[in-house]
Parts: structure tokens; sequence; C-alpha cells
């Protein structure tokens, strides 16, 4: 009988585990998506309104403002909870929920692929400019950054939120299951 009870309540434990890395998972994919979006319907545009100075002194100042624990919570938690998910999700009867966590999973490395193949390169020559007040071509720093940090942070967008919607939908199917 103890023995039982104690397979039992490690049962109990792991799908407290379970449901614990999904949610953060599904909460810190959600965060990375909100973001990527923010920026492809409301910062961009922004600042797309905007003269080429400005421009750029803006988006040479949100780079640096976003290296942050709040940004790194969200942007590496992502990667980290979707694994841990994954994993923990494995063994039992997580079987109906595994295809999302993957497919989650595939969608947000695709993210980080593409933030450090396209964006993070694009940020750092933007960087590497130099100051705006001194730069002799701010139109040409411009028109070399915007269009394709642009176009790849959608990309980014429609992975991150096609990644936060997989992990919504295995969080109902694991309700389900639970």
């Amino acid at each position: 009988m103890a023995r039982a009870a104690r397979v039992g309540s490690n049962v109990g434990m792991l799908d407290v585990f379970r449901t614990g890395s999904l949610v953060a998972a599904a909460l810190t994919t959600g965060l990375a998506a909100g973001l990527f979006s923010a920026y492809a319907y409301s910062v961009m545009p922004g600042l797309g309104r905007t003269d080429d100075r400005t421009f750029v002194m803006g988006m040479q100042r949100i780079n640096v403002a976003i290296l942050n624990a709040w940004f790194a919570l969200c942007f590496v938690g992502a990667l980290v909870f979707t694994v841990l998910a994954m994993a923990l999700h494995l063994p039992g009867s997580g079987h109906s929920v595994l295809p999302w966590i993957v497919a989650a999973l595939v969608l947000y490395v695709a993210v980080l692929a593409v933030t450090f193949a396209a964006n993070v390169p694009l940020n750092n020559a933007l960087d590497a400019a130099g100051d705006p007040d001194r730069m002799t071509d701010l139109a040409g720093v411009r028109q070399r950054f915007e269009a394709a940090w642009v176009r790849w942070n959608i990309v980014r967008t429609a992975a991150s939120v096609a990644a936060f919607g997989c992990l919504l939908w295995a969080l109902v199917l694991h309700g389900r299951v639970a």
C-alpha cells in the first residue's frame, strides 16, 4: 500500500511539472510573440514615419534597452520551457500533446535562427554605423537596415505566433488528458 501511494504521488508530481512547464512555455512564447508583433504593428510603422536621424537613433537606443533580464527571460525561457515540456511529455500519456509541443519547438527554433542570422546582424550593423549626429549618409544607413529588418521581423512574428498557438492547443489537449 505504501509503495502504491509513493508511485501515485510520483505520477502526480510529474503531472504538476508537465503542466507547469507547458504553462511556462506558453507564457514565455506568448510574451516573445507579443513583443515581435508589437514591433510589426506599432514600433516599426511608428518609426517609419520619422526622419532618418530619429529612426536610426531610435532603433539604436531600442537595441540597447531591450537587452535586459525581462527580455532574456521571455526570449530564452520560451526555448528552455518548451524543451522541458517536451521532455516531460515524452513518457506516459502525453502522446496527443507531444506533437504540438514539438511543432512549437521547431517554430521557435526558426524564430531564434531568424533572429541570430538576420535581425541581430542588422542591429549590429546599425550600431556600428555610429552616432547619427556624425553620420554623413543617414538615409543610406536607414535604407540598408529598415526594409530587411522589418521583413525578417514579420517572419519571426509569424513563427512565434504559430508556436504560441501550438502551445495553447497543447494546453487544451493536456487538460483533456489530465
